[in-house]
């Protein structure tokens, strides 16, 4: 089965853009080169570029190891953590 391209607008892969940088600048801060985090995500090397580009294409997967040896694996329970557009559709529920 081909692998289906996702396909997002430029506003959106310009977020995905700022999260890798702030991947890169993490794994910088802490002084580890890409080839040290990659073994210890267990990805190749080259995939842990395109995170640090913010490639959609890379599963979720690795983003969340590669935060992990970062010691940034809670920051995945922040995504989605305030949906104030959500709540307020419930609230109109409930009236």
């Amino acid at each position: 089965m081909a692998k289906k391209k996702q396909i997002l607008f430029p506003k959106h892969i310009d977020i995905l853009k700022h999260m890798g940088e702030n991947i890169k600048l993490a794994r910088k801060r802490r002084k580890l080169t890409q080839q040290q985090v990659s073994e210890r995500a267990d990805i190749v090397r080259s995939t842990l570029y395109l995170i640090e580009s913010g490639a959609p294409s890379v599963a979720i997967g690795a983003y969340f190891n590669v935060l992990r040896v970062l010691g940034l694996q809670e920051d995945f329970l922040k995504l989605a953590a305030d949906d104030e557009f959500g709540r307020k559709l419930q609230d109109l529920d409930l009236l």
